[in-house]
């Protein structure tokens, strides 16, 4: 084919499917920089666009798995520190029925000690009827309870698997330690009561290992709230590879197609203007 041709400009074509070349990985330039992603949509890469969306919701599940836990570490918190306070006052409990226990002690003074235990007794209570966090509580079977008394299974990952919360029953510790007046009058069933296998340090030891239950599953908590955060980051960290533009690289490399264009555009202009010296020839 004759390249001195008006009907068909081989120059201008060639400049032209240059320019369009350039103008496209010029654009595609434009929206790496302007997104931060070199994997904005499935248009840029089906297969990694799909992966991170997938890691995308991994992360989001986890997210809210980690919103989940802060919530029954709320609960859990309170609720130990409930228990702790009902620990602290059984040991000040215990101290009144030593004193209930001695036969020497009656008549009004011992009336001023039944007094003191019914006080405690009162507290211990208070403090299980408002061990709740956010209309939940774990010990609160309990009359007056401020809060709904549950098992809780908590989501704890990204794939909606569970971990039980427990429940301690509040009723049954308060019940086994209110003694009636005529009890703690008799420093004989007093005695009783503070025995190795007598009910107040059974309730004792009782509270006890709920304590070590509730302190595990904090531990539990915070240790998977830890662990959930952890793989956020390194999944974030693996996205940020798989789907980021290299900024530098791109600003660099807009430039150089910014020339480009320029070039292409006189280039074309060139080739267009070739047809213009064949009527010179007619002259």
């Amino acid at each position: 084919m004759s390249l001195n041709s008006v009907n068909t400009n081989m120059g201008a074509m060639i400049a032209l499917q240059s320019l369009n070349v350039t103008q496209s990985q010029l654009s595609a330039t434009q929206k790496q920089i302007s997104t931060g992603y070199r994997v904005a949509d499935a248009t840029d890469d089906g297969a990694a666009y799909a992966i991170a969306q997938s890691v995308r919701s991994t992360v989001g599940s986890l997210t809210s798995a980690n919103q989940q836990l802060g919530g029954v570490q709320g609960l859990l918190s309170t609720t130990q520190s409930g228990l702790n306070d009902v620990s602290n006052t059984m040991a000040s409990m215990r101290d009144v029925l030593l004193k209930l226990a001695d036969q020497n002690v009656s008549g009004n003074e011992r009336t001023q000690y039944a007094a003191q235990y019914t006080s405690y007794l009162a507290q211990v209570k208070t403090f299980i009827q408002d061990a709740n966090y956010n209309g939940k509580s774990l010990v609160g079977n309990i009359s007056g309870s401020n809060g709904v008394f549950a098992r809780i299974a908590v989501v704890r990952n990204e794939s909606g698997s569970t971990y039980g919360i427990s429940t301690f029953s509040g009723s049954a510790l308060y019940t086994s330690i209110a003694f009636t007046a005529s009890q703690l009058n008799s420093a004989t069933s007093v005695q009783a009561f503070l025995t190795a296998t007598g009910t107040f340090l059974n309730t004792q030891n009782s509270l006890g290992s709920a304590l070590n239950t509730v302190g595990a599953e904090i531990n539990y908590v915070n240790n998977q709230i830890t662990y959930n955060s952890d793989k956020i980051d390194a999944l974030n960290s693996g996205l940020g590879a798989l789907v980021d533009a290299d900024l530098a690289k791109e600003s660099a490399q807009l430039t150089a197609l910014q020339i480009r264009q320029q070039l292409g555009t006189q280039a074309l202009s060139l080739a267009n203007s070739a047809p213009q010296t064949l009527l010179s020839l007619f002259k």
